[in-house]
């Protein structure tokens, strides 16, 4: 394994209050332990020796916990939105120089059942740009937005849900910084619309995962990703 992982952390989470009022989404206990640190656990199994977080609201808070990572076995360092938050996008511009020219992107508040090592050996074998892990979802989960054709991607559009679109963005991708380039700097936007222009322009390769994905960014998901770790997740 030699990508690292960014993991985007700077959120409001609002559709988490009250239980975000005064603690990041990151630091909310699930199971008997904070969110990131079921994560940074997960990730250090899955190999991965490496993560910045791209942290913004309350996120003094995260680096108080996680610290440089030392203690969970994997190396930790922060990008900081600053005072304006700067969306998926921009925050992950503004993380590049400690990232390096490929890297995971991986939502805050993810837990999924993927094997990476499989995922980044998918990437490189496309010699494509960017790659995103894809599910089936048939707007189980939430709303399908990603039309996947014989192992291909052939739209991403997280704003217009089409009928022929089944899968959802699993929340595991994958980029190059070049993807970045045209983009500004200390400037928000988000990385669904790099996705979709990606996508379009036939530069995104997609992986279909075969697991359902666990998520805290709503209620109902949080108590759904509590009552698995309580039953034992296992990779």
């Amino acid at each position: 394994m030699t990508l690292p992982v960014v993991i985007l952390t700077g959120g409001l989470a609002t559709r988490l209050q009250p239980i975000t009022k005064n603690i990041p989404k990151a630091l909310v206990d699930v199971a008997g332990k904070p969110f990131i640190v079921r994560q940074l656990d997960y990730l250090r199994q899955q190999g991965i020796n490496r993560v910045v977080l791209c942290i913004g609201y309350l996120g003094e808070q995260v680096k108080d916990v996680v610290g440089n990572g030392s203690f969970y076995g994997i190396e930790v360092s922060y990008s900081w939105d600053g005072p304006n938050l700067l969306g998926t996008g921009g925050a992950i511009k503004k993380a590049l120089p400690l990232i390096g020219e490929q890297f995971f992107v991986y939502y805050g508040d993810s837990y999924l059942p993927i094997d990476f090592q499989e995922v980044e050996r998918s990437f490189f074998i496309s010699n494509k740009p960017a790659l995103m892990t894809v599910s089936k979802n048939n707007n189980q989960w939430d709303k399908s937005n990603v039309l996947f054709l014989d192992g291909r991607i052939i739209e991403y559009n997280k704003q217009i849900s089409k009928s022929d679109m089944i899968h959802i963005d699993y929340g595991l991708g994958i980029l190059s910084a070049s993807v970045l380039d045209n983009k500004p700097d200390n400037e928000s936007f988000d990385l669904a619309d790099v996705y979709h222009n990606l996508s379009v322009t036939e530069q995104l390769a997609g992986f279909e995962a075969h697991e359902r994905l666990y998520e805290i960014g709503s209620h109902k998901g949080l108590e759904e990703t509590i009552n698995m770790f309580k039953k034992g997740f296992e990779i």
